[in-house]
């Protein structure tokens, strides 16, 4: 157990589903099979998380919360919540209503997260999980970011980063996230794909795929048709794909975007570089999002969200606070499961190759 690694795992906004989520993961002996987890929030949440999930399986009523502030002090044993003290300005925490924008959830959501930091970058911690944020609350609190990428590129002096998802075989790596279409497409320029086919290439090393194959995909469709429905395939994004194959890198592309992702998911790519936001965040959450229409709920919510390029490992929920299930006990761990999964590998991986540098 000593030797597994350390995960800090943030409740998210307090007003949506973090808290119950992270109640869920942990009460599961697999999780302490692959990590030492510990939630970073105030243990009065995580309490009123216990009780939200106790309300659909009795078996949460067993759970112990402990509070430390002090990574050393947890205990790191299934059945009993170890939690560092990030205490909240309230003082009822249980009247703080669930499913609603407010600056108080985003005060918590936000000061987690820069704690999870601060942990991480002290060696205190292994890696870090964050669990699901709003953005509009975090701005109602005075933290004007666009979401939880940007914040630790912030505090941990990072340039160069990009988002990895993942959902089983298929992952992808963005040029550009938060920005609107039209920017997006200027934002299409050689050095920055150059650079995202590097981290997508560095991302699957880490969690263990060797000589891993990269695919990068067109921005326009059919990948312009030879300047036809555009020049950025020519001018932009063939001469980075040249210059990473130069490096040794197993690359191809561009591909055009309509057919890229299948072929990922069917093995013969190990990761997609993707030109925007949308272009990869579609065909991860149709593959892992799956809602039945008979039942009124959602049977799969999977995949995770991977900063990329930072000096910390940060994983994440590849999902909102889903304000409309908050408090009842029914919104769905897997997603954090699979970040946990993610993180823990990429932690392994990441002390083993410090190990051998000694």
């Amino acid at each position: 157990m000593q030797q597994l690694p350390i995960l800090g795992i943030t409740m998210g906004d307090i007003c949506g589903i973090g808290p119950e989520i992270a109640v869920k993961a942990m009460m599961k002996p697999e999780t302490y099979q692959i990590c030492r987890p510990i939630i970073v929030g105030d243990s009065r949440v995580v309490e009123r998380g216990v009780k939200a999930v106790s309300a659909v399986d009795p078996k949460a009523k067993e759970l112990k919360v402990h509070s430390v502030t002090k990574v050393s002090d947890a205990l790191f044993q299934c059945g009993t919540l170890d939690v560092y003290e990030v205490p909240l300005n309230c003082e009822d925490v249980m009247a703080v209503p669930y499913g609603k924008v407010t600056a108080l959830g985003g005060e918590a959501a936000f000061t987690c997260v820069r704690k999870v930091i601060e942990l991480a970058m002290a060696n205190e911690i292994d890696g870090t999980i964050t669990g699901p944020l709003n953005k509009e609350a975090m701005n109602l609190a005075g933290y004007h970011y666009s979401g939880h990428t940007e914040i630790y590129a912030e505090f941990t002096g990072t340039k160069d980063y990009a988002m990895m998802l993942a959902d089983e075989k298929l992952r992808v790596v963005h040029v550009s996230t938060h920005v609107s279409l039209r920017e997006a497409c200027d934002r299409v320029k050689k050095d920055r794909v150059y650079k995202c086919i590097h981290i997508a290439r560095d991302a699957c090393e880490a969690i263990g795929i060797e000589n891993p194959r990269v695919a990068v995909a067109g921005l326009n469709p059919h990948a312009g048709e030879n300047g036809m429905f555009g020049r950025e395939e020519i001018e932009e994004i063939s001469p980075a794909i040249a210059q990473a194959a130069a490096d040794g890198i197993n690359v191809d592309g561009p591909i055009p975007p309509d057919t890229v992702f299948s072929k990922a998911r069917g093995g013969m790519y190990d990761v997609v570089v993707v030109m925007y936001h949308d272009q990869g965040h579609i065909p991860l959450k149709v593959t892992g999002f799956v809602y039945d229409e008979n039942l009124k709920r959602w049977n799969s919510v999977q995949g995770v969200n991977i900063t990329l390029g930072l000096p910390i490992i940060r994983v994440s929920v590849d999902h909102g606070t889903a304000f409309g299930k908050a408090g009842n006990g029914t919104a769905s761990a897997d997603s954090l499961e699979n970040a946990i999964d993610y993180g823990a590998r990429m932690a392994v991986a990441r002390l083993k190759k410090m190990e051998a540098q000694k």
